[in-house]
Order: structure tokens, then sequence, then C-alpha cells
């Protein structure tokens, strides 16, 4: 199975330095990523969320929030969005048949609507709050707009599921291969997911923003202050998250040659896994060295 990791749109946060713990300062804005990837199978390209899309690029008054607009002022370059790195690596995007949703905040879920035929796949806990816009922060997060896909949205209970290396409920998905699994790791939305790839040499798992700074991975974690209020801002259940998050780090220590385990903010986690920058759409940096081949 190949692997790409794609960012898809960074976005810009106030705080500079406070929050992505690399500008120079902190009256600038900071740097985050928005790391997906694309695999290859045998049943057609995965998408593993989505990232920001054509459309949010095109519109982001009418498509995202003001409030969010202001905090995280989105990079919005069309080459970054999936669609178009995807193109770039040589596919045909009407060939992702599926796309898996760590959750529906809308810097995840923003391109569903550039993959019109492609079935996506999610908690139906996620689907569920997310619908109901129950409070006016879910009412930022939580955009409708950008939900056209709707339709063909598959979802799964997050209490049913197998055992997999010490986490529970975790689930194979509907017409996607045995090797992709979903491992609910809620906290920070209701139904927040993360999202296993196993391959020949070991496994991977995409957590989503189950942490969002590499360092809280490490034995005794660190998170910038700007970070951990937005974590703080963000959460649905503080419990569920931290609990989630210790179980993410017994996992990493565990498996330090045969996993990975990265989130999908973290600028430090995308670069030293992809190879590149977030600033470059995948295409360059296939074009120098070719895909990432995980198994």
């Amino acid at each position: 199975m190949r692997v790409h990791h794609l960012n898809c749109i960074s976005t810009c946060p106030l705080g500079g330095r406070l929050m992505d713990g690399r500008s120079r300062g902190i009256v600038e804005r900071g740097v985050l990523a928005c790391h997906c990837v694309l695999a290859e199978t045998d049943r057609g390209l995965v998408l593993i969320d989505t990232g920001l899309g054509l459309r949010d690029v095109a519109d982001p008054r009418n498509r995202l929030s003001r409030f969010f607009l202001f905090l995280l002022r989105p990079e919005f370059r069309e080459q970054m969005t999936a669609v178009r790195q995807i193109t770039r690596l040589g596919f045909d995007p009407r060939d992702v048949r599926h796309i898996v949703l760590t959750h529906l905040d809308f810097d995840h879920a923003g391109g569903l609507d550039d993959f019109p035929q492609a079935q996506v796949h999610m908690l139906a806990q996620e689907r569920d709050h997310a619908l109901m816009q129950k409070t006016w922060l879910d009412r930022q997060r939580f955009r409708p707009q950008q939900w056209s896909s709707q339709p063909r949205w598959h979802t799964y209970p997050s209490d049913t599921g197998g055992r997999w290396n010490d986490l529970d409920c975790v689930r194979e998905l509907d017409g996607l291969p045995p090797e992709i699994l979903l491992v609910p790791l809620p906290g920070h939305t209701h139904g927040h997911s993360g999202v296993v790839i196993e391959h020949g040499q070991g496994w991977m798992l995409l957590a989503g923003d189950a942490y969002f700074h590499h360092r809280e991975m490490d034995s005794h974690p660190y998170c910038t202050p700007g970070l951990r209020f937005y974590q703080w801002m963000m959460e649905k259940n503080r419990k569920l998250r931290l609990a989630n998050q210790q179980r993410l780090r017994t996992l990493a220590h565990r498996h330090p040659q045969d996993g990975l385990v990265f989130c999908s903010h973290d600028v430090t986690e995308f670069e030293r896994i992809s190879g590149q920058s977030v600033r470059v759409p995948a295409q360059a940096f296939a074009d120098a060295q070719g895909p990432t081949i995980v198994g």
C-alpha cells in the first residue's frame, strides 16, 4: 500500500510562537498544518480527512464562520486543496472511492464537496452531534454549507468493534480494505476518531485533533500555551480527551519501531513524516523522490 501525506491548507492562528512553538515572536501569526492522508488500495483511493476544499478557497465568507476566519486565517491556496494535490500526483480525483473522517470540524471536512462520488465514513455520534448545531461554537465549527455529501455519509456506532493494540471498539469499514481501521477517540468532539493504516512494516495512526503538539506524546508531555487554550476551548469532554491522549502516548511508547502516531495540525510531525515543507504541494515532493511507500 502506498501512502501520501498531504497538507491541505495551513491555518495561521493568532499568537505566533505561543501557538506553534516555531514562529519568531508572539505578535505574528503562527502556522499549523492540516495533515491528510491519501492511501492507494486495491479498492481505489482512500482519503483520510479532506482539509479545506475548493469552495472554501473560492468563497470563504459564506462557507466558514467569521470567528474562525479571524482566529485562524487559513492560507487559501487552491493548489494545496486535496483535490488539486491528488491531480498533481497523477491520479484522477474520481478514483477517490472513500473518505474517512476523524471528525466534522470545518478544517477537516471542507473538501468533501470536491469528491462527489466518494462514500464518507465517520462515527454516528459525530454526525448526530454536528447536525444538532446545539451551541454557538458548534455552529461555528460544524458548517452544513460544506455537507453536500450528506446522502453519502456512512456511519458506525462508537460502542462496538474489536480490540486493537489495547484500544477498544476498533472497527473495519464497509467497502474498505481491512488494513484501514476506525478508532474512537472522543473528547475533542463527541464522535472524534483516529484512523489506522496497517502495512507490511507496521502501522500508522492519524489521531486527528486528539492532540495538537508533537511533544504531547513525550513521557513528560508539553504543549504550547496557545494550543493548550485552543484544545480547552474546543473540547467536548475534557476527561475523555485527556484519557485518550494518554492512551495514544502509551501506544506510541510501546511501538517505537513498528508504529507511528501523528496528529492533524503539528508542522514538525508533518514535515518529519512527509519529508517536505507544509508550504509545498505533494507533487513537488513526488517529482523529486517519489511517493511514500509504507508496505
